[in-house]
């Protein structure tokens, strides 16, 4: 009873944090109060009886009458069922052996439950569709008419739980905890793939050795589809289970398995968990280090779209981490051995040729120190000496190529009117500041558009097509994106308290809400060209080709897991490497682009527009790609597209401009700050304080319930990685008149 007490107690919490419903906490309560009542009856009846807590001896015999099974022995018992090794006996009738099989008992007092029964039979509907060798079969399930006992009939393995080896073992190598999981990885790529469902009760128990060396995945009791509702927040085994688990707006993802899966991998490995259940550190590694645990905590991560796409990725990941580590450890062994073999292989020159006697032999370890103190300053300064030819031979290219840049602009300047046609460069020049005047001379963004969206984008559709540029390469080879020249103006920046409130009912974060305010005015005092379109894969190709950049992310641009062609944004790319793009182009054109601030982004997301989307007060599937299971505020739902659309296959905003929502998150240039207190009023980057080690995303993407879209939401990710959900567009400066 004093267990039932604590469980209530943690069942107010949730309540009273907003997590569950009253009609689902009264429901809970009432299932915590029976069962402590019927446990308690259970124990005191089966002090009188001989067997298990269920009552079941070896022996006795089981199901309908025209399905009868005899149990053999007790194999496992849970907190809700017994597992027995037993003989269907029908086999035995027809063929004069028994075929092994193991039951998975449901006492009287749960088969009773409706609740539960519907579990168990749920539970063995879903994985008898499950046919993959690294997954338990599971044959049907059944009643016994005399104890009352509901039971599932599944395949009989020989072997034991990861959960005993660990208790026996304490923790195992790492390549040990590979080779365990991928097999694992294997059944729950099947499961999604064939039949979209994820396990969501990953745990050592849950993982089965065969003492053929086979890996089996077991219990899919609670697992969830990619089209269905959510479990409860108690859903999965608590160490385990990510912190989303119990979102009621969020459909069951494989990031709940990733972060299971990460979790064992370091239990397995350190021998603890890496948390406690306030997710403090609870343990400091001593096994993993390096890239290899980055690996590991980015699959826990509290925040799912940091975590890899599947375990499977995580797992590659891991082994990619580990391969590299060792190759560094093996050069660095192998350099330290030339060394000494340098050292070894010349005495003479460390033997002093004066002294008529040989030297102690308390000196030759000396000289070899000394030597290889010698044999170090020596790489040292060679290291030296490239790199300062390296940055010389690289400030003479940057000196040649803005020379050049400028000796253009004065060539452009001198030519008269009437002289031969203007060079791309000059000619480009002159189409921006016209495309400006013609923007400037319309009014400045008016109030927000909430009566007829559809009638104020097609006005101002005229607008946008006099106002956009595209600036030609300095060599005429290509051209840069295509622009949308905004007039400076005014707005407030930020959400609405009812705006913040709606999105804590559907069940967006107390922190990322608090982000959004409080809400300021901001003034953009200048003119700004801001891209149509996110950079695209086409654009991005040309850089890599153009500077023969390589990333380092875990994510390939080229193949992020979904189909693309070139005309869909890029992503796997860092706000490191968005940076690197800009530079580029800007060299390549002549003109500055930049990413845009926070601000900025804003202000061209809302397009005039006051209400929580630029469209309105509410985004349908037709506006945007985002994850159209879920809505705002009750408009319809659609299906998932499950990764990036060409760039422009949604209508654009008020202002021209293409995918401000959904489709891929877009860096900012400004660090991630708690809220807005301090922020710039006058449009720019708020780069100061903050984390540094994490810029904003703005706009949220193809993976995300629409109350991440919204012209407010801010998100912050570190500025060095990567995933297939975050991209960019740019931002430059106009030239003034």
């Amino acid at each position: 009873m004093h267990s039932a007490i604590q469980k209530i107690r943690e069942l107010r919490t949730l309540y009273e944090d907003g997590l569950l419903g009253k009609d689902e906490f009264d429901r809970r309560k009432d299932a915590v109060l029976d069962t402590a009542y019927h446990d308690e009856r259970a124990r005191v009846s089966s002090q009188q009886a001989e067997g298990t807590e269920l009552g079941l001896m070896a022996g006795q015999e089981l199901g309908p009458p025209a399905r009868r099974y005899r149990l053999v022995r007790q194999v496992a018992r849970g907190g809700m069922a017994e597992v027995w090794q037993a003989l269907d006996l029908a086999t035995e009738a027809q063929v004069g052996h028994g075929a092994e099989v193991a039951l998975k008992i449901l006492p009287p007092h749960r088969a009773h439950a409706t609740h539960e029964a519907r579990l168990l039979m749920e539970e063995a509907i879903r994985a008898r569709r499950l046919a993959h060798q690294h997954v338990v079969r599971v044959y049907d399930w059944s009643h016994d008419p005399a104890t009352g006992c509901a039971f599932v009939i599944m395949e009989c393995l020989d072997g034991e739980d990861l959960d005993g080896v660990l208790a026996r073992d304490g923790r195992m190598p790492l390549e040990r905890a590979l080779a365990l999981l991928a097999p694992v990885g294997e059944a729950l790529d099947y499961a999604w793939e064939r039949h979209s469902l994820v396990h969501r009760d990953l745990k050592p128990a849950n993982l089965f050795l065969g003492r053929d060396g086979t890996v089996k995945l077991l219990d899919f009791g609670i697992a969830g589809g990619a089209l269905q509702a959510s479990a409860p927040a108690s859903s999965g085994t608590a160490p385990y289970r990510a912190p989303e688990a119990g979102d009621p707006q969020l459909a069951p993802d494989r990031a709940l398995d990733v972060h299971a899966c990460a979790v064992l991998l370091f239990r397995m490995v350190e021998g603890v968990l890496p948390f406690d259940r306030n997710r403090r550190p609870a343990a400091r590694p001593t096994v993993l280090a390096g890239a290899a645990l980055e690996v590991v905590q980015a699959g826990f991560a509290a925040e799912p779209s940091l975590r890899p796409p599947s375990v499977t990725d995580l797992l590659r990941r891991l082994r990619r981490a580990t391969a590299q580590q060792a190759a560094a450890s093996a050069l660095a062994a192998e350099t330290m051995a030339r060394q000494q073999e340098a050292v070894e292989s010349a005495p003479a020159i460390s033997i002093p040729a004066a002294p008529p006697q040989p030297p102690p032999a308390a000196s030759v370890p000396e000289q070899r120190r000394e030597q290889e103190r010698r044999t170090r300053a020596s790489a040292e300064a060679e290291r030296e000496a490239r790199k300062e030819a390296l940055r010389r031979r690289l400030r003479e290219h940057l000196a040649q190529e803005a020379h050049e840049r400028d000796r253009t602009r004065q060539n452009a300047q001198r030519r008269p009117s009437h002289a031969a046609p203007l060079s791309p460069v000059a000619e480009q020049m002159m189409n921006s500041r016209l495309a400006y005047a013609a923007t400037a001379a319309t009014p400045a963004p008016g109030p927000a558009v909430t009566e007829a969206p559809r009638a104020a984008q097609q006005g101002a559709a005229t607008q946008a097509a006099r106002g956009r540029l595209r600036d030609r390469f300095l060599d005429g080879s290509s051209e840069g994106p295509e622009m949308v020249v905004l007039a400076p103006g005014r707005f407030l920046m930020g959400s609405t308290e009812e705006e913040r409130q709606a999105a804590l009912e559907l069940g967006a974060r107390k922190a990322w809400v608090e982000r959004e305010a409080p809400r300021h005015r901001v003034s953009i005092a200048r003119p700004l060209a801001m891209a149509r379109h996110p950079v695209t894969v086409g654009q991005w190709r040309q850089f890599v080709l153009g500077t023969r950049w390589k990333g380092g992310g875990d994510v390939s641009w080229a193949a992020p897991g979904f189909m693309q062609g070139d005309e869909h944004p890029v992503v796997g790319v860092s706000w490191q490497d968005a940076q690197l793009y800009v530079r580029w182009l800007s060299a390549r054109t002549g003109k500055r682009y930049r990413l845009p601030s926070e601000a900025e982004w804003e202000f061209a997301c809302r397009a005039g527009s006051a209400t929580p989307f630029a469209f309105g007060a509410d985004i349908r599937p037709d506006q945007a790609n985002y994850d159209a299971r879920f809505a705002w505020s009750g408009s319809a739902r659609g299906v998932p597209r499950r990764g990036t659309t060409p760039v422009g296959s949604y209508p654009p905003n008020a202002w021209g401009l293409c995918d401000m929502h959904g489709n891929v998150w877009e860096w900012v240039q400004d660090v991630m700050h708690d809220s807005y207190e301090g922020a710039p009023v006058d449009g720019s980057a708020w780069e100061a304080g903050g984390d540094q080690e994490r810029r904003v995303l703005r706009g949220g993407s193809w993976l995300y319930h629409p109350r991440y879209l919204r012209s407010a939401v801010r998100n912050g990710f570190a500025a060095r990685l990567s995933n297939d959900k975050v991209g960019f567009r740019v931002a430059r400066e106009v030239e003034q008149a």
